[in-house]
């Protein structure tokens, strides 16, 4: 049986104490703003959250950061129903609502503390399309069909139990097929390996494979493959469109920092290469400069839109691919995650607070 977290008992034994105190109160607060059960008193006070903080990009950390995101969304409110409990709040008498609203929102936090505390994709930078042409697909983090294309269902982002663009996230969410409500799915980290492989091998790039059987071993090896980030191959600049302006060789993204990193391998014959024989000097240096700028767009391109900076390997790095793999795999280590909140340490000072 897996040992349980010190600090989520904590976490949820605070959470009850919370909500013993409150219904202690609420006898005394009920008149204070004409509310007479419990039901009624905290949807008056907990509707609020989603329209006084940016629940969707706001990183919070403590219950007192919560409380005063909070407060200052409220400071800001014009509307006529959200100006009735900041009266409610300010009146002096009011003493018994004060502590009662003190103590629900550091409780609202504690509830969502898993959804809170961690950063999270932007909703615009929620989706991912990757793959070559008629064999690509869509990555998204709360995938839905609206009748036409698939989205992303924004007010879920952040309940997400599973490690963004990770291993685990591709084996929840499943890949979106393009224009059809269609799902290509995995039930198991091998099944998503053995698809990784067959899409990377219709690059037909020797080096794109030999680094995705490193990729694969890297995984295999791990004792937790599901917290391994994806290296997401031929990331499509222009999104789930056949046409495309670009496509980048490989892409990942740590899970704790959201922070993007890309690859392109970048051999001469493939990327630098000038083609016929009877051309001037003049032609020739003409052609090599369009390769160039070609490849400064796209690493602009990609920087711009995606902002991933890319690491070019060239024909004399290639010449040894393990040091590129042990480059690429230096940012599969994400490092720790973001620190818990020490609940048990703080419970065994100041619980009886």
């Amino acid at each position: 049986m897996a040992k349980r977290d010190p600090n989520v008992t904590a976490r949820n034994k605070t959470i009850k104490s919370m909500t013993d105190e409150l219904r202690i109160l609420q006898p005394r607060v009920f008149p204070e703003v004409g509310r007479d059960n419990e039901q009624s008193l905290n949807a008056y006070i907990g509707s609020k959250a989603d329209e006084f903080i940016d629940l969707k990009h706001e990183v919070i950390t403590t219950p007192e950061q919560y409380v005063h995101l909070w407060i200052k969304g409220m400071d800001k409110a014009s509307r006529l129903y959200d100006q009735e409990i900041k009266l409610h709040l300010k009146n002096p008498k009011n003493t018994n609502f004060k502590k009662y609203v003190y103590i629900f929102l550091r409780r609202s936090f504690l509830r969502h503390y898993n959804e809170l505390h961690k950063k999270r994709p932007d909703v615009d930078g929620a989706e991912i399309w990757f793959g070559v042409n008629d064999a690509h697909y869509g990555l998204f983090v709360t995938p839905r069909w609206n009748g036409k294309n698939w989205e992303n269902d924004n007010s879920e982002i952040r309940a997400a139990k599973f490690k963004y663009w990770t291993i685990g996230h591709i084996l929840s969410t499943g890949l979106c097929v393009p224009d059809e409500d269609d799902k290509y799915e995995f039930s198991k980290v091998t099944d998503y390996l053995d698809f990784f492989k067959a899409q990377v091998r219709l690059t037909k790039s020797k080096y794109q494979i030999d680094i995705s059987k490193k990729y694969i071993d890297y995984v295999n090896a791990s004792d937790k493959p599901l917290d391994i980030p994806l290296l997401i191959p031929e990331l499509r600049y222009d999104g789930s469109g056949r046409k495309h302006k670009y496509r980048l060789d490989f892409m990942l993204i740590n899970p704790f920092t959201m922070e993007k990193i890309g690859f392109e391998i970048s051999p001469w014959s493939t990327h630098g290469k000038l083609s016929g024989k009877h051309k001037t000097l003049i032609e020739l240096n003409k052609e090599a400069l369009g390769n160039f700028e070609k490849e400064m767009n796209k690493i602009r391109a990609y920087y711009k839109r995606y902002k991933v900076p890319i690491f070019h390997f060239s024909d004399s790095d290639l010449v040894d691919i393990d040091d590129v793999w042990g480059e690429i795999a230096d940012y599969l280590d994400t490092g720790e995650p973001p620190k818990q909140l020490e609940m048990s340490m703080f419970s065994e000072y100041f619980g009886g607070c």
